[in-house]
């Protein structure tokens, strides 16, 4: 894999200029991204056979995983959350593996270990690693809320360096890597909530909601059936990691990007233009990654909507799913009902999408100046 798409770009600072100067996609790059379009129905028509409904939810798993990123999912349990991501590894020809996160695990249970082996050669004793279920392609992190800050952090530091520590010792892991975390915010007993800051670790924190009653007609009559699932394998590693290399090729224009940080400084209190009502209902705002994660997923989302460049309407879908975890809401908030979501909505209802109201507008001069 080239150094263009090494991993801890997604930390790296945001080089504006190196974005803006980015050729357009040639010929070879549009034929690949009509492949990026047709993997896309064709996983979507695949999940299809299993899960009912829930577009926007599927739609939001492939984009960050052609970004390169990881997702959270949080819903009332039954919404087929884990069926969805085991489904998706399916659908992708990857390895996958399941952790049930408890409050007895421990982060060598997800690593690995270290174990004493006899070699038969020599007589001697040696150590030798045994690789936890970390060490697939596709990791899904059942309920990660349920477990002890110091799994978590083990779990966190392999989703940022692509690597686990066992003693010493560094592994790396086998990409494509891609970590889907599932919390159940019902049930609050007994857990241990990620730290706002942990959260930063996930590019989307996506919602999974309840289905409508046709689509809920649809799940009883297939679920109470012998109904049995043909789901066929789209995309393999190599495939995947040369997509997420396209995506990263995608430009993107000065006014994308200028928008972009329109939207994410708005959120930051005390900042200069920021809307008053960001300092009455929030206590803290997000930070750089969250205009990277939005950059990366709009150009993900442009190439499969069938453009080859980053649009304002990119950035808006994605700004809920982005923002959303990387907000804090204070207690005046709580008392109103005002949620991080109706928060991001209001912040982009209120910033012009064409270029030349952005740049005219007052308050935007201030935060551009900051």
């Amino acid at each position: 894999m080239s150094d263009s798409i090494d991993p801890t770009l997604v930390t790296r600072q945001l080089n504006r200029e190196e974005l803006a100067q980015q050729k357009p996609l040639d010929q070879n790059d549009i034929e690949e991204s009509k492949k990026l379009r047709s993997a896309f129905d064709g996983i979507k028509a695949e999940l299809s056979k299993v899960i009912v409904g829930q577009n926007q939810v599927i739609e939001e798993l492939l984009i960050a995983l052609f970004s390169k990123g990881h997702c959270m999912l949080e819903g009332v349990p039954g919404l087929a959350k884990t069926l969805m991501i085991s489904t998706l590894a399916r659908t992708l020809s990857l390895s996958f593996s399941r952790i049930q996160f408890t409050p007895d695990l421990m982060p060598s249970d997800i690593t690995g270990t270290e174990v004493i082996q006899e070699n038969r050669d020599t007589g001697g004793r040696e150590f030798k690693f045994l690789q936890g279920p970390l060490f697939a392609n596709v990791v899904l992190a059942d309920e990660i809320n349920r477990t002890p800050p110091k799994t978590q952090a083990a779990l966190l530091e392999a989703m940022q360096e692509r690597q686990v520590t066992v003693g010493r010792t560094r592994h790396k892991l086998e990409s494509p890597f891609f970590v889907l975390a599932t919390q159940n915010p019902i049930e609050q007993e007994g857990t241990y909530p990620l730290p706002e800051a942990q959260q930063d670790r996930f590019m989307f924190k996506v919602f999974v909601k309840y289905p409508s009653f046709n689509e809920e007609f649809e799940i009883a009559s297939k679920t109470t059936s012998t109904f049995v699932d043909d789901v066929k394998p789209i995309l393999g590693g190599q495939q995947i990691m040369d997509l997420q290399n396209l995506v990263r090729r995608v430009p993107v224009s000065d006014h994308a990007i200028r928008y972009t940080l329109a939207l994410v400084r708005q959120t930051r209190i005390g900042e200069p233009g920021v809307p008053k009502f960001i300092g009455e209902w929030l206590s803290w705002g997000a930070g750089p990654r969250a205009v990277q994660n939005l950059i990366l997923g709009s150009k993900a989302r442009a190439l499969l909507h069938g453009r080859v460049h980053v649009a304002v309407e990119d950035i808006q879908a994605l700004a809920l799913p982005v923002l959303r975890h990387r907000i804090l809401t204070n207690f005046t908030a709580a008392s109103e009902g005002v949620t991080p979501d109706k928060v991001i909505e209001k912040i982009v209802q209120e910033t012009p999408s064409h270029e030349g109201d952005l740049k005219k507008d007052e308050r935007f001069q201030k935060i551009f100046a900051s």
